[in-house]
């Protein structure tokens, strides 16, 4: 099965993508989903997004199928689901961690439906969503990491996933970009 990424963030996190999404290989070959606690600014977001990086951006869909090279965010007051079938599925019930979108919700979606071919980056942000969704993910086999708090406008996300998982790759914006690019190499071996 091929992998998937989900990357997760609230407050600060949007600097940390600007970051380093120019360094993404061009030919990734997994699909990567964004799921950033914003209110709107989708059309404007998926645009800012996609001048810093060489892969196409855009805002998920419902019953839309995850395509490798692709980047979708998560819309503004929907949950972004993972469906059996490889689509993915928005819903719009309660708040999760006051969230929503939760990123708990997708990368548990994830982790059911992708196993250890799951990968999850937790970047800054001031509450725990996310947590428990990286620590299912990693769980099932799959690859986790999260923002060095020191790095982090908000530390308390991250630190949230450090104090709750063992043996965590904790990253530099800078170091992103080369773990990304890395789970390609190792879905090719």
């Amino acid at each position: 099965m091929t992998r998937l990424l989900v990357i997760g963030g609230s407050a600060g996190s949007l600097e940390v993508l600007l970051q380093f999404l120019p360094g993404l290989d061009s030919d990734l070959p997994f699909p990567v989903l964004v799921v950033l606690h914003r209110r709107d600014g989708g059309s404007q977001l998926a645009a800012l997004l996609e001048t810093r990086t060489r892969l196409p951006v855009k805002e998920a869909e419902d019953k839309e199928q995850l395509l490798p090279g692709r980047i979708f965010l998560a819309p503004a007051s929907y949950h972004l689901l993972i469906e059996g079938n490889g689509s993915m599925a928005l819903d719009c019930s309660e708040k999760i961690n006051y969230s929503r979108p939760s990123i708990d919700v997708t990368f548990e979606g994830a982790a059911d439906v992708f196993g250890a071919a799951a990968a999850g980056l937790l970047l800054s942000g001031a509450n725990h969503d996310g947590v428990e969704g990286l620590a299912l993910i990693q769980k099932m086999g799959g690859a986790v990491a999260v923002q060095d708090p020191v790095t982090a406008q908000v530390a308390y996300m991250p630190q949230g996933a450090i104090d709750r998982l063992r043996d965590l790759r904790t990253l530099y914006p800078s170091e992103m970009a080369a773990w990304v690019n890395g789970l390609a190499m190792e879905q090719a071996h």
